[in-house]
């Protein structure tokens, strides 16, 4: 969509506002509102001030003046708001330079696009991530001196077999590690799920599939369609949006955190991934699982620089509570094509152009542009220093015997294991200025106030091990 097709849009809805997004260094989206009346091709051209110094991570107070540069290709009626609303993607501009901010996660993406063109090795870096997420009732939390709790209030939770419900209880719910595939009214979310769907195709975002994911409690699945780099993170925060918005139109409360609920499956995002160029898919060829050296290396790069991206691919300290040895988690450093402990699989695909590698241990709590640039990087790192990953895993990486499971290397065991290797490992992310050691440094001290907050508090299973020791 041009600008003027943008202004035209506008006019012909009878749009009032219009929506100004754009993605801070957490993955969370801000925004801020216009009068549609001030839009014109100056204001695309000039672009909307803000004060950056509010944003975590972000510019100090002395240098807080920041644009809001709209990129009018990402323009869309929100569904969502009473009156009727334009809501457009922003890039964060410096407007000293008139370039892309270093700590604007979408100006960021931008450049690691930007970076692989410049390699030679390819012109087009596609994503697919697969984000899963928790629908709840109600959830409950307090953390304060006197103490702390959480309390998840869900009709489809395996636990609630003996809860009074309004109308009754009804018993039809999934078993732990039974939400796969039963039908409704096992499955309670069928409407809600293909509601979100209708919103997201309306926003232009292509779905694929949706379905009830294996854990209890109301795990959910949204396949959307794989696209480049930048424009498969801004979808991935249109669904994070859509997901959130949907369920609490309909009275319930949607999270994307890994590891919301103990003793079932949490919730991850597989990212699929491949290179291309002058239109030919470079990840396909004859070698194991139909790949190319090329996806080889590939695959190298990311299993060298794993613990390094953890720290952005699995930024959270409850991202680890769901990457934890022998539960079924894929923390097994190691590729295979039909194993699904592996970190990296590759899937089964019925042509060349299909190709990809997947990667199984990131998770939704990821900021998306961060994410895909970081992976892209460290792949870029293997093809372009040769990085073998080895032979293939095809055994059952939950179940080796101990003297073959030791030498297999795993991702990080914690959000603060992550950001040292981060601080340790961070060349490959710095080429062509895509990363830079500024940001790096500003994100390793950002993170580390999760992990100390995380270490600080006092947590209830604490008083169950110890208290009367």
């Amino acid at each position: 969509m041009a600008v003027a097709d943008v202004l035209k849009l506008i006019q012909d809805n009878d749009i009032k506002f219009v929506d100004l997004r754009f993605t801070d260094t957490i993955g969370k989206e801000q925004h801020v509102t216009v009068p549609a009346h001030v839009v014109d091709e100056e204001w695309f051209e000039h672009g909307h001030a803000f004060d950056g110094s509010s944003i975590a991570g972000w510019k100090g107070i002395q240098a807080s003046d920041m644009l809001l540069m709209p990129d009018a290709s990402t323009a869309n009626i929100d569904p969502f708001f009473d009156e009727p609303t334009v809501i457009i993607t922003c890039d964060v501009i410096e407007p000293a330079t008139g370039k892309g901010y270093d700590r604007d996660p979408r100006s960021l993406a931008k450049r690691a696009e930007a970076y692989l063109k410049t390699t030679g090795i390819g012109d087009t870096a596609y994503f697919g991530p697969e984000p899963e997420f928790f629908i709840f009732d109600n959830i409950r939390w307090n953390t304060d001196m006197s103490g702390c709790f959480v309390k998840i209030g869900s009709e489809e939770g395996a636990w609630a077999t003996s809860e009074k419900f309004e109308g009754g209880n009804l018993g039809h719910r999934p078993r732990v590690k039974g939400g796969y595939f039963p039908v409704p009214p096992v499955d309670s979310h069928q409407d809600i799920r293909a509601s979100m769907v209708l919103v997201l195709e309306e926003l232009g975002v292509p779905v694929e599939v949706f379905h009830h994911e294996v854990a209890n409690a109301g795990q959910n699945e949204i396949g959307t369609k794989f696209s480049t780099l930048t424009q498969r993170a801004d979808w991935t925060q249109i669904l994070k949006y859509v997901v959130h918005n949907v369920a609490n139109q309909y009275g319930k409360t949607a999270t994307f955190m890994p590891k919301p609920i103990v003793g079932d499956n949490g919730s991850g995002m597989h990212v699929h991934q491949s290179i291309w160029k002058d239109g030919k898919n470079l990840f396909a060829g004859n070698g194991y699982a139909g790949l190319s050296e090329t996806a080889l290396y590939y695959i190298g790069g990311i299993i060298k620089h794993a613990k390094a991206l953890n720290a952005i691919t699995n930024p959270g300290t409850n991202s680890y509570k769901r990457l934890v040895p022998h539960f079924e988690a894929p923390v097994k450093l190691a590729y295979s094509a039909k194993n699904r402990s592996a970190s990296i699989r590759i899937p089964h695909v019925a042509s060349d152009k299909a190709r990809r590698i997947e990667a199984r241990f990131p998770d939704p709590l990821a900021n998306p542009y961060l994410c895909f640039s970081a992976l892209l990087m460290a792949g870029l790192d293997g093809i372009q220093n040769k990085i073998h990953p080895g032979d293939p895993a095809d055994k059952n990486l939950y179940d080796l015997p101990p003297e073959e499971d030791k030498l297999i290397p795993t991702v990080c065991a914690s959000l603060d294991e992550a950001l040292d290797a981060l601080d340790k490992d961070r060349e490959f992310l710095t080429r062509g200025g895509v990363f830079t050691d500024e940001w790096i440094d500003s994100y390793i001290e950002l993170k580390m106030q999760d992990v100390n907050r995380t270490r600080m508090n006092v947590h209830p299973v604490e008083f169950d091990m110890y208290y009367s020791l």
